[in-house]
C-alpha cells in the first residue's frame, strides 16, 4: 500500500465535526444575538453532558465554562481552599492540573506514580497526607487524581484514603473524557469532577471545559463565582471576588454538534489503541501502555509506549545537539526561549531521536507530560515521590491517537517506529 504521510494529522489537534450541527448551532447564537457567556446552545451543552455523566443512580449537575483549568481553580475555591493550606496532587500531569493551586496561594504536594495505572499512587498519598499532618499540623485541604492520557485513576482507594482523613477530592478528568472506573464516568466519584474541551481533547469547543457538582445548589454556587460573584441587587455589588469563567454560547454550540459523535470518538480512540496493540506486539523494545485491569476502562485519549533504554535510534548521537527555536508538541506560538538544549530531567537520546525521526515523516510524536515534580516553578513544593513518574518520562512516547488517524495511518506510524530503530 502507499502511504502518504502529508495527510497524518499530528496529534489529531482536528477532530472530525459534525459541521452541519455545529454551523446550525452558531448561527442560531448570532440570529438571536445570544454571543455572550450564556444562553440557549450553554444551557442544551450543560443538559447533554449532564445526560452523558450521569448513569444508574446518579443525578450529578454540569457548569461548561472557559477553561478545564478555570474548572480547577473555581472547585479549589468552592472547596474553601485558602492562603498557606497544602492541596496533593498527581506529579505525572500537564501544569494546568497544579497552577490553580497556586492562583488561590496554596501549595501544591506533589504524589508520584503507580507503575501499572501511571497515576497517582494511594499508597504514597496516604504516606504523604500523614507526613504532612506531622510535619505542619494540618491535613492537605484537597486531593487532585489525575487521568494521564485518559486512564483512569484508582479512585476506590484513593476515595477510601480522602474519606478517612476528611479531604474532598477534585478528579482532574480533563483527559478523561468518558472513562470509567468498574463502570462509572471519571469525574462523577469526588466532589468535583473536571473536564477539558481544549481543541485536541476527546470532543473540543475550540476552547473550553466544564465542572461535575453533585447537586444543583453546587452547581448554582460555581455558576455564581463564574459569573463575577454578583450578589443580589439592582446594581453591581460584589462581597466575594468573582471570576468571568462561563462558557460562550458559541463554544457551547459546537459542543452540542461534539456531543452528537462523543461515543464514537471514544469508540475510534479505543481501537487505535488495540490496532497499535496488534501492531507492535512483535516489535522488540516497544511497549505500549495497556489498562491494568478490567477495572480501568480507558479512553486511549493518547496512545502511549515505552522504549527500552537499550534500543538505538537513528540519529540518536545527535541527539540535544541544538536548542528548539520553535514550538514543539502543541506548544502556544510563543515559547521562552532558552541558552542550553538539555536540562537535568529529560527523555533519553532515544526517545529525542525517535521525536524526530518521526517529524521527519509527518508524524508528531511527544515526550510524555514531564512530572511537576521536576518543573524549575515547583523547585520548592514538597514531593513525595518513589521514582515512576521521572523514570517513565525517560522512556515514553505519545503516539497519534485522533478521529482522524485512520487504520492506513496507524500501520504508517507502527512501520515508521519499525524503521527508526537500528536492528
Amino acid at each position: 500500500m502507499a502511504y502518504k504521510p502529508e495527510k497524518i494529522i499530528n496529534l489529531c489537534l482536528a477532530h472530525m465535526s459534525e459541521a452541519n450541527l455545529e454551523q446550525k448551532y452558531i448561527k442560531e447564537a448570532f440570529d438571536t444575538n445570544w454571543v455572550v457567556p450564556l444562553g440557549p446552545n450553554v444551557n442544551a451543552f450543560e443538559a447533554d453532558l449532564e445526560n452523558f455523566v450521569n448513569s444508574g443512580n446518579l443525578n450529578k449537575k454540569v457548569v461548561a465554562l472557559s477553561a478545564g483549568t478555570a474548572a480547577i481553580h473555581l472547585a479549589l475555591i468552592a472547596c474553601g481552599i485558602k492562603p498557606g493550606d497544602e492541596v496533593c496532587v498527581q506529579s505525572f500531569t500537564f501544569c494546568a492540573s497544579s497552577h490553580p493551586i497556586t492562583y488561590v496561594g496554596a501549595t501544591p504536594v506533589f504524589i508520584d506514580s503507580e507503575k501499572d495505572s501511571w497515576n497517582m499512587d494511594p499508597e504514597l498519598l496516604e504516606k504523604a497526607i500523614i507526613d504532612r499532618h506531622e510535619k505542619t499540623g494540618n491535613y492537605p485541604k484537597a486531593i487532585i487524581p489525575v487521568a494521564l492520557y485518559g486512564m483512569p485513576y484508582n479512585i476506590g482507594r484513593i476515595m477510601q484514603i480522602a474519606d478517612k482523613y476528611g479531604i474532598p477530592v477534585i478528579e482532574d478528568a480533563a483527559e478523561g473524557f468518558g472513562s470509567r472506573w468498574k463502570g462509572q464516568v471519571l469525574g462523577t466519584f469526588g466532589r468535583y469532577g473536571i473536564l477539558s474541551f481544549n481543541g485536541n481533547k476527546m470532543i473540543t469547543t475550540s476552547g473550553g471545559g466544564a465542572m461535575i457538582c453533585n447537586d444543583a445548589d453546587s452547581k448554582n454556587n460555581i455558576m455564581w463565582y463564574a459569573t463575577q460573584a454578583r450578589d443580589a441587587y439592582p446594581y453591581y455589588q460584589h462581597t466575594t471576588i468573582g471570576y468571568n469563567y462561563r462558557m460562550s454560547n458559541i463554544c457551547a454550540g459546537i459542543g452540542r454538534g461534539q456531543m452528537t459523535v462523543a461515543n464514537d470518538h471514544i469508540a475510534h480512540h479505543q481501537r487505535v489503541q488495540s490496532l497499535y496493540r496488534e501492531l507492535l506486539k512483535d516489535v522488540g523494545g516497544v511497549t505500549l501502555h495497556e489498562a491494568p485491569s478490567a477495572d480501568y476502562d480507558s479512553n486511549f485519549w493518547l496512545c502511549t509506549i515505552t522504549l527500552d533504554p537499550k534500543l538505538r535510534i537513528k540519529g540518536q548521537e545527535n541527539a540535544y545537539k541544538e536548542v528548539v527555536k520553535s514550538a514543539v508538541g502543541g506548544a502556544a506560538s510563543v515559547i521562552h526561549m532558552v541558552d542550553s538544549p538539555t536540562t537535568d530531567c529529560q527523555p533519553n537520546e532515544n526517545v529525542e531521536a525517535l521525536r524526530i525521526f518521526m517529524l521527519e515523516r509527518m508524524v508528531e510524536a511527544r515526550p510524555l507530560w514531564k512530572p511537576m515534580h521536576k518543573q524549575p516553578v515547583y523547585a520548592n513544593a514538597p514531593a513525595y515521590i518513589n521514582g515512576v513518574s521521572e523514570a517513565l518520562f525517560k522512556v515514553g512516547v505519545c503516539l497519534p491517537a485522533g478521529p482522524c488517524v485512520r487504520d492506513e495511518a496507524v500501520r504508517y506510524i507502527v512501520d515508521c517506529i519499525k524503521e527508526a530503530i537500528v536492528s
